[in-house]
């Protein structure tokens, strides 16, 4: 029973573009960082736009799923496009420190109603409902791993925020790399990990 189980996790990283898809998506606010070093904030924009474009367009070529690769797409092009019109190469990180404020305090929020978001988008991908909050066992370990995104997205928003307000264009992106695809992964691992674990321990009496 545990072994059928375990296969019927959701493939959430296979959702998110697989492992390459997941790296090759830092690889916009990578030639943003390198390019801006080097030359000045137009040219980076440009480059950070057409980078999004090559590996949307490389995705697309290996027939990986498409939803990845547009989103990934529109991404840089806010990120650049806010950057284009502050004229400041912060610009370019402040959707994504938006974004990290907001889905941080929703996964606090999903844990303070019981209703923990891990859970929530693990069994909408898997497609199995929500009778999970039923089992203890699956409940506290969804808190847990809600707890786990929670620190991340609240540690990426108070450490590039307040580089965002020190104006640490370099170390901003470097943090944003730096906080990414790493956190991400620790993340993810630590979720299937407390979920495995749970499915693995005897029913309560």
């Amino acid at each position: 029973m545990v072994e059928k189980r375990d296969r019927a996790f959701p493939p959430l990283i296979q959702q998110m573009g697989g492992v390459p898809g997941i790296i090759a998506s830092t690889i916009p606010v990578l030639v943003f960082v390198v390019v801006n070093l080097v030359f000045d904030l137009r040219v980076a924009v440009y480059a950070a736009v057409a980078a999004g474009v090559a590996v949307a367009v490389w995705r697309l070529v290996r027939r990986e799923a498409l939803q990845p690769a547009v989103s990934g797409l529109l991404g840089v092009g806010l990120c650049a496009f806010v950057a284009y019109r502050t004229g400041d190469a912060r610009g370019f990180y402040l959707p994504g420190l938006i974004y990290s404020g907001v889905v941080g305090t929703a996964f606090l929020v999903s844990m303070l109603v019981r209703w923990p978001l891990a859970g929530v988008i693990w069994h909408a991908v898997n497609g199995d409902g929500q009778g999970w909050r039923r089992d203890p066992r699956l409940l506290r370990a969804y808190m847990l791993a809600t707890l786990l995104w929670t620190v991340v997205f609240a540690a990426r928003f108070v450490v590039q925020g307040w580089l965002y307000n020190a104006q640490e264009d370099d170390w901003l992106g470097i943090a944003r790399l730096a906080m990414g695809f790493p956190l991400v992964a620790v993340a993810l691992f630590g979720t299937v990990w407390a979920v495995r674990r749970a499915h693995r321990a005897p029913l309560p009496a």
